[in-house]
């Protein structure tokens, strides 16, 4: 099993075993080297039969910020930029593959704000328990990028109708909001996000392994036969829109405070 890490962080406590993003100073930020400890966390608990199930949950107040914009802006400097972020997109694609295919039912305990990527992680998991200071907001429109992987999880959790309303509509919204739409499943104080995430948890494990492996192949590959399909052209217009000037644009204004200039963005 990995060693806890700076970054990302590991625990058991059977019938769970809990994975925590570790890095409250950049608000839980996404890098690729946490996106490649997180797919190595949940192939590890794969293996241990006493952990029925995964509670993803990150540390400090915020449970993902998104895609870590500050990477993202170093690699535009790098002679092999595009090969990068080809590269960066399909290992994020293939962390919410191996999420979406996992055996056992994963438990995304969003203790705060879910942001950009951040809600493609809590889309990818089974059952949402946030507490009441999360909200949800997709703002890569801001920063000239492409919500790329979240989009077919939203229409595939909501149907394109609530979809286009998340994705389009602009605000953030908070826990009341998404429990009625049905992206968060349960709401709690934020004290008992972790707790509450274990009763289910445990209420789950009483059932046999194979009913919950079964029942998620038939939602993700049966009812969601199209999914993969779909998340694969995603990942190629995510890492298509990282290419572009806006991005470029919309990452720097970001960054440094200030709106962006849609009208004069400087070539890559």
């Amino acid at each position: 099993m990995i060693a806890n890490s700076d970054n990302v962080q590991i625990r058991k406590d059977p019938p769970s075993g809990t994975i925590l993003i570790n890095r409250p100073d950049k608000r839980n930020a996404l890098s690729r080297e946490i996106i490649s400890m997180l797919e190595q966390a949940f192939q590890d608990f794969h293996q241990e039969r006493n952990v029925r199930g995964i509670i993803l949950t990150g540390i400090g107040d915020t449970f993902c910020s998104g895609t870590d914009l500050i990477q993202l802006q170093k690699t535009s400097e790098a002679t092999d930029a595009m090969q990068q972020w080809h590269n960066d997109v399909n290992s994020f694609r293939s962390l919410i593959e191996t999420m979406l295919r996992y055996p056992k039912p994963i438990f995304c305990a969003a203790n705060g704000p879910v942001v950009g990527s951040g809600l493609t992680l809590l889309l990818a998991s089974d059952v949402v328990v946030a507490s009441e200071s999360a909200t949800i907001s997709i703002p890569e429109s801001l920063r000239g990028l492409s919500p790329g992987l979240t989009m077919p999880l939203l229409s595939y959790r909501l149907g394109n109708g609530l979809a286009s309303r998340v994705l389009f509509g602009g605000e953030t919204i908070d826990a009341k909001v998404a429990k009625e739409l049905g992206i968060f499943h349960e709401v709690v104080g934020e004290d008992f996000v972790w707790a509450k995430s274990q009763e289910i948890v445990s209420r789950s494990a009483t059932v046999a392994r194979e009913s919950h492996q079964m029942t998620k192949q038939f939602l993700t590959e049966t009812v969601g036969e199209q999914l993969f399909m779909q998340l694969s052209i995603a990942a190629a217009n995510m890492a298509a829109a990282r290419t572009t000037p806006a991005a470029q644009e919309g990452v720097a204004a970001f960054l440094e405070k200030r709106e962006p200039d849609w009208d004069k963005p400087t070539e890559f």
